[in-house]
């Protein structure tokens, strides 16, 4: 089949690659000159299945109040006369009780467990270069009642596949000698051995030149205007900014946090909002002290990766619309965070600010399968979860286009 693929984020490039190996003639289209230069550019860099526990979770409305109006709060949330947004955050309060947090814990975990697997098969396939560790991820706690109420969560992680070990602090600074500096004591962690990091950009855009090289056509520079229907009632074509419409048998939508405006025509009303996120990257000097096991720091929602010389600080959520203008003010209490953390941390240079949209859905599952028309297929909402799931909710659109059976139950994730 013809298949265009609209979005060359993570999402978008892996489905481009798993339908490319499966035989389809494949178009990806993006309105920017490269891949990964949204949302995928400069993420947290972690592949983290230890990091499958919805935003959505009991505590999460007290937090939300706790934190209501703080400008460097790990979550903000500015009301908007916007009837998405209020919609949206309804559907997160729901999402909020014990029973369907343990529900979208199991299903984002399946999926990241089975995305990890893909990620690196593709990896030893491809010989991917992207600033990879396999050190897995640790996280730490600086407060005693947070790191008890991680423990059960841990606990079912493990159950379904994810080997999250409780670690007492010594056995925290065991893993990770950096945070021994810490001017803030740590009380204990939990750690994921299987655990990833990497630049997600550079693995986008490698994996980009990849699908290029097996015959995949990218049309950069190219905004994506709306969707065409044709007499049968099924999708027709895509039609471009310039005016220029591209024919296909079938369509994935992988836009990240734009894909509910380009599918809300045709009434499908996709939960997916977008939440503002902040990252930090830090250039390293040789002898610095910085950590190389990934972090995350649980209290503050900020995680930390080693990308060769550069320190990837990244985390908060804001959820404002569709507004990208970085706010000083939160990029200041992540930098004055890794300074506590890590005060003999010698950078090189001034640190980068940058913040992108994440599409996230109420309870943090992301929508794949197909939607309405026939010829139409989702791949998004993915959250902060991009880099984890990427390879995985790639494999299980290919299969579901293909109409094979999936590895894992598609059923969580379709968008109905």
């Amino acid at each position: 089949m013809r298949i265009a693929v609209l979005g060359a984020g993570l999402i978008g490039v892996s489905s481009a690659w798993y339908l490319a190996e499966d035989g389809h003639e494949v178009t990806v289209i993006d309105r920017q000159p490269d891949a990964a230069l949204e949302t995928s550019f400069a993420n947290g860099g972690q592949i983290s299945t230890s990091h499958a526990e919805p935003w959505a979770n009991p505590s999460a409305p007290w937090q939300a109040l706790k934190w209501l109006g703080r400008e460097d709060s790990p979550l903000l949330w500015r009301l908007r006369a916007d009837p998405a947004q209020w919609s949206w955050g309804l559907r997160f309060l729901a999402e909020c009780t014990s029973a369907r947090t343990r529900r979208n814990i199991v299903a984002i975990l399946r999926l990241a467990l089975h995305s990890r697997e893909r990620l690196g098969a593709l990896r030893r396939e491809l010989d991917l270069e992207y600033d990879q560790l396999t050190r897995g991820i640790l996280h730490f706690y600086t407060d005693e009642r947070m790191f008890e109420n991680a423990l059960p969560q841990a606990a079912l992680m493990r159950e379904y596949g994810c080997e999250r070990v409780p670690k007492t602090a010594a056995e925290c600074l065991e893993i990770e000698p950096a945070l021994r500096d810490s001017q803030v004591p740590i009380v204990g962690g939990t750690y994921t051995a299987d655990d990833e990091s990497g630049d997600a950009r550079k693995f986008a855009q490698a994996l980009a030149r990849c699908c290029a090289a097996r015959g995949v056509a990218f049309r950069f520079g190219e905004a994506i205007a709306g969707l065409e229907t044709g007499s049968d009632g099924e999708l027709a074509g895509v039609r471009l900014a310039g005016g220029t419409t591209i024919a296909a048998d079938a369509y994935v939508v992988a836009l990240g946090s734009y894909s509910p405006l380009l599918v809300k025509p045709f009434g499908i009303r996709l939960p997916v909002y977008p939440a503002k996120g902040y990252s930090v990257t830090i250039p390293l000097e040789s002898q610095s002290a910085a950590p190389t096991v990934s972090l995350t720091d649980d209290g503050h929602k900020i995680v930390f990766s080693r990308l060769g010389q550069r320190l990837r600080v990244a985390g908060t959520a804001e959820f404002a619309g569709y507004d990208t203008s970085i706010n000083p003010t939160r990029c200041a209490a992540i930098v004055q965070r890794v300074k506590a953390l890590f005060p003999r941390l010698a950078n090189a240079a001034e640190p980068e600010l940058w913040t992108g949209l994440r599409p996230a859905t109420p309870g943090n599952v992301p929508a794949i399968g197909r939607a309405k028309f026939r010829n139409l297929y989702l791949n998004t909402g993915h959250g902060t979860l991009g880099w984890t799931m990427a390879c995985g909710s790639g494999k299980l659109l290919a299969d579901l286009v293909a109409g094979r059976k999936p590895e894992i139950d598609p059923a969580p994730y379709m968008p109905s």
